[in-house]
């Protein structure tokens, strides 16, 4: 038999074979219930290939093409290797972001039972998402010449340092550790803005650091920071202390604490980096890729959320109301989540939600009037304060979800390998 191309460009058989019939192409095989399925068939691989005709070998009932591998087949070969890389990809992120995180709880866990300080663990914690991100690509995409190493090897140095600076605190307990943590983060955050800066436009680019839309990114900030006091205001109010929310902003000390947020922000950014690069830039295309715009950043919101836990039982509270901040922690993450990913897919600008987490965690010690960071630890949390925060929450954020950029897949943010497998056709190494 052969298979050959008409002059009409429709590919048939010479010796039809009828009734049903197994095709071989390579190692694929395919099964063929009529002759002109089988056309439709042979035409979509053929073409794949080149336009001579083909000879079969087999009996009638078994039919082996043997072609060269033309487009079809180097299209799958492609997909299926970066499906293999991607699988690769999120199992490193996972270990480090999430695995890591869960067994440095079991440290915290036995340090909070001591009376030791465990302040250091949600610092070093918020550097592993990132951390995990970069071990993945440097790992699966190794031969990326657009691949930003030198921030990349920094950054996990940093975020190894103080996941080192955290055990110690605990198996050796003593000032140091604190003092030397504060000192990784600030000296990390300035090397790691020069590696930033040596990498070049073309690699930063390639791998989503590389800041855009900055009037609308401004805009946003603003926006989240109008909603945070609005939020703030509503539980003062809702307490009878609307009197003290406004007696806070009539101190000096509110503003000098609001005006130093500006210039702490380069000496601190990498802990807030650490984990937007993580969940908003690396995770959030995946999951909204696969579940969809809404459902996507929906189930990222559970998954940060969870990802607190240890800091939730150790640090934001105590054990005995565990749980009760744990339900708290996932309302906060779904719905801020929900706004963190309007603004990152109104910009395509990580930067715009490091800026609004930097935002949201430092407002916290001036909001109280204490304008220490003391102000996160121990907070005492009742079901009450968890069913209001449930509704204003969902008030000020969830309507973000009705937004035109979720309502079109087209305006999903691309994936990390889709980003930098784009940069690569289009940018110059520097």
């Amino acid at each position: 038999m052969i298979i050959h191309r008409s002059v009409n460009k429709t590919v048939c058989c010479s010796g039809f074979v009828m009734g049903r019939v197994s095709l071989t192409i390579g190692e694929i095989p395919f099964a063929i219930d009529d002759t002109i399925v089988g056309r439709n068939l042979f035409y979509g691989i053929l073409w794949a290939g080149n336009d001579s005709p083909k000879n079969i070998i087999g009996t009638d009932k078994h039919i082996t093409v043997r072609i060269a591998p033309g487009k079809y087949m180097i299209e799958k070969e492609k997909r299926m290797r970066t499906e293999e890389r991607t699988k690769k990809q999120i199992i490193i992120f996972l270990a480090v972001a999430y695995l890591l995180p869960y067994v440095l709880g079991i440290f915290m866990g036995f340090g909070y039972s001591k009376g030791f300080d465990v302040s250091i663990f949600p610092a070093a914690q918020m550097y592993y998402p990132a951390a995990g991100v970069m071990l993945a690509a440097l790992i699966t995409r190794r031969d990326d010449q657009l691949l930003p190493r030198k921030f990349f090897v920094g950054f996990i140095i940093v975020s190894a340092a103080l996941m080192i600076t955290a055990v110690g605190s605990i198996l050796a307990p003593a000032a140091f550790w604190a003092m030397a943590s504060q000192w990784l983060m600030i000296g990390g955050s300035i090397v790691l803005w020069i590696l930033y800066f040596i990498e070049g436009t073309a690699r930063r680019k390639a791998y989503g650091m590389k800041g855009s839309k900055w009037g609308l990114t401004l805009l946003l900030a603003l926006l989240y920071l109008a909603l945070y006091l609005i939020r703030t205001a509503v539980s003062y109010g809702v307490s009878g202390q609307i009197s003290y929310f406004a007696d806070i902003f009539m101190s000096p000390a509110a503003w000098i604490v609001m005006a130093s947020l500006i210039p702490s922000f380069f000496l601190s950014f990498s802990a807030f980096f650490g984990e937007e690069y993580g969940w908003r830039f690396y995770l959030q295309p995946i999951l909204q890729k696969r579940f969809g715009l809404r459902k996507g950043v929906l189930l990222l919101g559970i998954i940060w959320g969870l990802w607190h836990l240890p800091i939730n039982f150790f640090y934001y509270t105590s054990p005995s109301v565990g749980f009760i901040s744990v339900v708290s922690q996932l309302i906060t993450c779904v719905t801020l989540g929900i706004f963190f990913a309007f603004a990152y897919m109104k910009t395509n600008n990580i930067w715009v939600v490091v800026i609004i987490h930097y935002i949201n965690n430092n407002m916290a010690p001036v909001i109280s009037g204490t304008f220490s960071a003391d102000v996160l630890s121990n907070q005492t949390i009742r079901w009450v304060d968890v069913l209001f925060l449930l509704i204003v929450n969902s008030v000020l954020f969830l309507g973000f979800l009705a937004a035109k950029v979720f309502k079109d897949r087209k305006n999903r943010i691309p994936t990390m390998d889709e980003r930098a497998e784009g940069a690569a056709l289009a940018e110059p190494v520097e």
